[in-house]
C-alpha cells in the first residue's frame, strides 16, 4: 500500500544517554563490551511507548542511509515525545544480538535499517508477535504481519540521475559502482544505466555506462571485507572509473562512497558525482561543489511516519513504497550546479517525472519493489 510523504525531512541529531538493558552490555560511554554501541534517550519521552533502531555496519554517521534513517527516529523523539533507543552494528554478524538486544530493551517498535538485517528482522518479528518491526530498504517474501517494508523505487529517480549525467558528460563516459550486489544497491545502478540509454536513444548519441551492465546484471563493487565501510576500496573504485574516462560517478557505495567524493574532488573539476541515499550537499558539504545532485530516498519521513502509526494505534504491515509520484524518492537540488544545468534539461527531467509515474515510461530493472 502507497501513501504520500508529509511529514518534512528530520534534523539529525545525536542520542546520547546509555542504554541499561541490553545483550550487550554498553560500556560508560556507549560503547559495547563487543562490537555494536547502543545508546537511548527519552527526550521528554512519555508513557510506555518505545522506538527503537539497529544500524547496518556502516552504522549511523555513515552519511547516507543509516544516518538519514536515524533522523526519522530523532524526530519522533523530539516531536512524539517517545522513548527511543538505538545499536549501531559493526560488523554483520552483530544483527541478530543487536535486535535482541532491543527485545530485551523492551522497545515497543523496532526499526532495523538495511536490506542486510533481512533474515534477522523476519526471525525477531516472528518470534516477537507484540513487537511492531519495520525494515528500510528490504521487502522480505516471508515477512510477518508485524513487519512493515520501508522501501524506495530508486530506479526511478535513478533514472532521471542517468539522464541527467547522460546530458552533462564532456567525456561521453559515465560510471558507476557499488558497495555490493544487493537489490538496494543494483536498483540504483540499473535505473542510472537505462537513464543514459533513453538519453542515448531520445538525443541519438552513444554515451558509455562504465561499472555496471544492466543486461548482464556485472559490474563494479567494492572489495571486500566490509565493502561499505572500505573508503579506500571506493577510492580506488572511482579512480578507475575516472582513469577510464568517465566523468560523472555514481558511487552506491554508503561510506565507502566518500572514497569516490574524494577522487572527484581532487580531479579539479574534470569530474565530478552524483550522491545517492540524501542530499549529499547537506550530508558531505565539504563536496557539495564536486556533486551535481542526489538521488534521495525520504528514509527519515517514512521512518517517522511508521513510528507515528504504531504510536497512534495505526500500525500496518503494509510495505510503504517511496515513489517518484509521491515524493518517496526523487533528484535533489543542483545547488551550486544550477547555473550548469540548462532550462531545457531541467524542463526534460520533469517530462520524465511525469513520464515514468504515468507509465509511459517503464523501467525494467528486477530490483524494483513489487
Amino acid at each position: 500500500m502507497k501513501k504520500s510523504l508529509t511529514a518534512a525531512a528530520a534534523v539529525i541529531s545525536a542520542m546520547a544517554l546509555s542504554l541499561t538493558a541490553c545483550a550487550q552490555a554498553p560500556d560508560e560511554s556507549g560503547g559495547s563490551s563487543a562490537s555494536a554501541s547502543s545508546t537511548s534517550t527519552r527526550a521528554g519521552g512519555t508513557g510506555s511507548f518505545k522506538a527503537c533502531m539497529v544500524s547496518d555496519s556502516a552504522g549511523f554517521t555513515d552519511k547516507s542511509f543509516n544516518q538519514t534513517s536515524l533522523a526519522g527516529l530523532t524526530k519522533a523523539a523530539s516531536d512524539l515525545k517517545v522513548n527511543t533507543a538505538k545499536v549501531e552494528s559493526k560488523d554483520d554478524k552483530d544483527y541478530a544480538v543487536n535486535i535482541q538486544s532491543m527485545i530485551d530493551a523492551k522497545c515497543t517498535m523496532i526499526v532495523s535499517v538495511g536490506f542486510l538485517l533481512e533474515k534477522a528482522t523476519v526471525a525477531a518479528a516472528k518470534a516477537n508477535p507484540d513487537i511492531d518491526f519495520a525494515i528500510v530498504d528490504s521487502q522480505p517474501a516471508d515477512a510477518p504481519k508485524n513487519l512493515k517494508p520501508l522501501i524506495f523505487n530508486t530506479a526511478e529517480s535513478s533514472f532521471q540521475a542517468g539522464y541527467l549525467a547522460a546530458a552533462l558528460t564532456k567525456s561521453g563516459k559515465v560510471g558507476t559502482f557499488g558497495g555490493q550486489k544487493i537489490p538496494t544497491v543494483t536498483i540504483f545502478m540499473d535505473g542510472f544505466a537505462q537513464g543514459v540509454d533513453y538519453y542515448n536513444t531520445q538525443k541519438k548519441k552513444s554515451v558509455q555506462v562504465l561499472g555496471w551492465n544492466a543486461k548482464k546484471q556485472d559490474g563494479q563493487f567494492v572489495p571486500q571485507p566490509n565493502p561499505f565501510q572500505n573508503v579506500a576500496g571506493g577510492k580506488t573504485t572511482a579512480q578507475t572509473l575516472v582513469n577510464q574516462g568517465a566523468d560523472i560517478i555514481l558511487p552506491v557505495a554508503g561510506n565507502a562512497g566518500n572514497g569516490a567524493l574524494q577522487v572527484v574532488k581532487s580531479s579539479g573539476g574534470k569530474a565530478n558525482a552524483i550522491w545517492v541515499d540524501a542530499d549529499g550537499c547537506n550530508t558531505q558539504p565539504t563536496y557539495c561543489s564536486s556533486i551535481i545532485t542526489s538521488v534521495y530516498k525520504g528514509m527519515d519521513v517514512a521512518v517517522y511516519d511508521a513510528i507515528k502509526a504504531a504510536k497512534d494505534g495505526n500500525f500496518s504491515g503494509d510495505p510503504y513504497v517511496g515513489s517518484l509520484k509521491d515524493g518517496g524518492t526523487g533528484l535533489s537540488p543542483f545547488h551550486t550546479f544550477d547555473s550548469k544545468v540548462p532550462s531545457d534539461l531541467k524542463s526534460e527531467l520533469n517530462s520524465i517525472k511525469t513520464d515514468i509515474a504515468s507509465g509511459k515510461i517503464k523501467i525494467t530493472s528486477t530490483a524494483q519493489p513489487k
